[in-house]
């Protein structure tokens, strides 16, 4: 059966309306799925969310179980081992105040001051390398 403008009872669609339908037509068929798949830019920026994401959620627990750790490993330490590393961490930083040259103090003191800023990407990074490091050893185990 053939259709006739005379069968016609309905006007032409307006632009908007054709806009819409081939927006429905798309999203029934996955078309724009598709497109998005194969928009490489968009998926390398989704995948380097998800990365960064992964990547904030490990470095949580490195650093929760890096502090759980210490706080273990503080509580078996005896008082006397305490007190030596107290002793050799004053007299090293009294070496460190009367022997090393002004300009490595102040670029020593530059760099502390950026690391203290740059915590979380710090963080983030050594977890990264972590993690990087913890599966290329799990595959060659």
């Amino acid at each position: 059966m053939t259709h006739t403008p005379a069968d016609q009872h309905t006007t032409t669609p307006t632009p908007a309306e054709l806009r819409e339908q081939i927006e429905h037509t798309r999203h029934e068929l996955g078309v724009q799925d598709l497109a998005d798949e194969s928009d490489g830019k968009a998926r390398a920026q989704r995948r380097a969310g998800e990365l960064k994401k992964t990547a904030l959620l490990k470095a949580g627990e490195l650093k929760a179980h890096a502090v759980k750790t210490g706080s273990q490993l503080q509580e078996k330490l005896p008082d006397s081992v305490k007190e030596k590393a107290r002793t050799a961490a004053a007299g090293a930083r009294r070496v460190w105040e009367d022997k090393a040259p002004e300009p490595l103090k102040q670029k020593a003191t530059q760099y502390a001051q950026q690391a203290r800023g740059n915590r979380s990407l710090l963080l983030v990074a050594a977890s990264g390398i972590t993690v990087l490091w913890l599966v290329r050893r799990s595959r060659k185990s």
